[in-house]
């Protein structure tokens, strides 16, 4: 879990895309009215730019899991679409199934 969290290569699941969103919006919520009543505020919302980053690039990953392209995640409400669509079995063109790892799928029974 969490391989390479800033990387916008390879997949993940809808857990660990959960954890990645749960501790966005915790650090939002945390940071955001720091900055609106600091003196500091653009040094606190600079703090905000590897958090999106990491966002994003955990959202192109498991865009990526479920067969699309990373630019998908910034169609309006397709977060939720993250958070429920199931993975592609198979190989795609991003990588194997996080939930295949190290598993050859051929040789899988099922």
């Amino acid at each position: 879990m969490f391989k390479n969290p800033f990387s916008f290569k390879g997949c993940i699941r809808r857990t660990e895309y959960a954890i990645t969103y749960i501790f966005f919006i915790i650090f939002y919520f945390t940071v955001a009215p720091l900055v609106e009543t600091s003196s500091h505020g653009a040094l606190l919302a600079y703090l905000i730019l590897p958090v999106m980053w990491f966002l994003l690039a955990q959202g192109a990953k498991r865009c990526h899991d479920i067969g699309r392209n990373g630019w998908w995640q910034l169609i309006p409400m397709f977060w939720i679409v993250l958070l429920v669509a199931k993975s592609h079995d198979e190989i795609n063109t991003y990588g194997q199934n996080p939930k295949n790892d190290g598993v050859n799928i051929e040789t899988k029974e099922g």
